[in-house]
């Protein structure tokens, strides 16, 4: 029989080709070159690449046997992931090789703005003696604020306690529990940006958390707080770092990430209170090391047929053929309960009813937990990881099945406790031979509204007029109603209504909306990968 075929499309450490072990053939190329890439992608069952190999549709198309794509790494954007799954083609990353290194780099730019180390030593080498010009300061009892507390925020947390620092930090989805376990201060970001001397950002790139750190936020900091981006270029408003840091409106920075890459000559990079690395958070030997041996244990996995802990589109593994479609619904549905919490969550059930609870759907809590996190933490969520990240954050999960099903032959729900009490609940189904994803139910309101890409959700008092306003602020807007749905709870006298639109709606325009209908909720649930 012939052994799967294996391409490594850039230099892997000899570790990761012994994890792959004898039962593969092993090929290699210069996955740089594009013509080699295009030939030698071609019969391959799977291939390991880093960040030079470009694997997009036009390889896709060309790989007829392909199976797995392996970044041996973090990112994923010189991967098609959707070119992918469409063509029913597994991508994997190592998701957690590089937590320890990029925790460690922001620890040491912590250490270079505190004693000015770079600027110190390109003086001295430069032939200048100036003990006075840079005195620093001690990070000893100072206040370091965390933007995240994700598991790399955790790490640096953990290792800032060694300094008797006092940590505070800011991620709604953190329970108070889980803060304390850390020996951190949960707090507004308002209160972590005006009370911070050091403050480091680990959020995912979303578009809410594009430029949260602008204008805005320099206002709010200390004149003597540094802030430190080694998560994803872009959440620092770059413009507004430069005049920040020009005005002495806050004393420093050190940035490793940035809005375009490389990036070698921007405004700030002449500032002598800056430190720049060249995107350095996965890079070092460990690091690189670990991505390699993870990726080719997730490849083994993949083409034995088994679930793969790291698979970012598919969950792999034996799974019913009546359960597989539920997977995209109910990672839809998790994402969409995300998005409408109001306070962080203390128990998350995924309740699965009808015909396929006869079945291990097993697969379903998986996915409704990477769709809880896909958009509210900084690392790759992945169908294994989402429990643990579930664990970290203090937040319990349970898995209820019944075959009892009144409306529909099956029906998915995410349903969570709020640590203020309240709870939340958003249910979906599928319909008709086209297995059309619905949204059936959200906090007790019954509807029945394809998900679309772009959803709005309102919550107000019922009355007469509101609908028509909406309609007409949103067409003010440019922002066309693809379809809408109001249902009311006539007993409180309030009333909701779901949206679908064919364009994202601005904040701005969100808030305006819900101030004029005066909603007591105003979400939009932005779908798009």
């Amino acid at each position: 029989m012939e052994k799967p075929v294996v391409l490594l499309a850039e230099e892997l450490s000899p570790a990761t080709v012994e994890a792959l072990g004898p039962d593969f053939e092993i090929r290699q190329t210069d996955g740089a070159d594009r013509s080699q890439l295009l030939s030698a992608i071609a019969d391959v069952d799977a291939i390991l690449v880093r960040s030079a190999t470009k694997v997009d549709a036009e390889a896709i198309a060309a790989a007829k046997n392909l199976k797995v794509i392996a970044r041996a790494g973090v990112g994923l954007d010189n991967v098609d992931i959707k070119a992918a799954t469409q063509a029913g083609i597994m991508v994997v990353n190592a998701p957690t090789s590089n937590i320890v290194s990029a925790a460690e780099l922001t620890v040491g730019h912590i250490l270079s703005l505190a004693r000015h180390i770079p600027a110190a030593n390109a003086a001295l080498k430069n032939g200048e003696w100036k003990r006075s010009k840079y005195t620093g300061t001690e990070l000893y009892e100072k206040k370091v604020g965390i933007i995240g507390l994700g598991r790399i925020g955790a790490l640096i947390a953990a290792r800032l306690q060694a300094f008797e620092t006092q940590i505070l930090a800011y991620d709604p989805y953190i329970t108070s529990a889980r803060a304390a376990q850390l020996g951190v201060q949960l707090v507004s970001l308002d209160e972590l940006l005006e009370q911070s001397d050091f403050i480091t950002i680990h959020m995912p790139k979303t578009p809410e958390t594009v430029g949260m750190i602008g204008a805005a936020a320099f206002e709010k900091m200390k004149e003597s707080a540094c802030i430190i981006n080694v998560a994803r270029g872009g959440l620092i408003d770059e413009d507004a770092l430069y005049t920040a840091l020009k005005e002495g409106k806050i004393a420093g920075a050190a940035i490793d990430v940035f809005v375009t890459e490389p990036s070698t000559d921007l405004p700030f990079f002449g500032l002598d209170n800056v430190v720049v690395t060249p995107h350095l958070g996965a890079s070092t030997d460990e690091a690189q090391e670990k991505a390699g041996i993870s990726v080719a244990k997730s490849v083994r996995l993949a083409l034995a047929g088994e679930l793969v802990p790291d698979a970012v589109n598919v969950a792999g593994g034996v799974i019913a053929s009546e359960v597989r479609p539920g997977i995209p619904l109910i990672e839809k549905l998790g994402r969409i309960f995300a998005a409408l919490t109001t306070d962080s969550v203390t128990q998350i059930d995924v309740e699965v009813a009808g015909e396929i609870a006869e079945l291990d759907v097993k697969a379903l809590e998986l996915a409704a937990l990477k769709g809880v996190f896909k958009d509210i933490v900084s690392e790759q969520v992945s169908y294994v990881n989402a429990p643990v990240l579930a664990e970290q954050r203090g937040i319990n999960t349970r898995l209820i099945t019944t075959t009892e099903s009144e409306e529909f032959r099956n029906v998915l729900t995410v349903r969570g406790a709020l640590s203020d009490g309240t709870q939340l609940s958003v249910a979906g189904t599928l319909t008709g031979p086209k297995q059309i994803e619905k949204l059936v139910g959200v906090n007790g309101y019954e509807v029945e509204i394809p998900i679309s890409e772009h959803l709005v959700v309102f919550v107000y008092e019922d009355r007469p007029g509101v609908i028509g306003t909406l309609g007409q602020l949103l067409g003010a807007h440019d922002i066309n109603i693809a379809g809408m749905q109001v249902s009311r709870n006539e007993e409180r006298k309030q009333a909701l209504a779901l949206l679908t639109v064919d364009s994202s709606v601005p904040q701005d325009v969100l808030e305006k909306l819900r101030e004029t209908i005066g909603a007591s909720l105003a979400r939009e649930v932005d779908l798009q990968d």
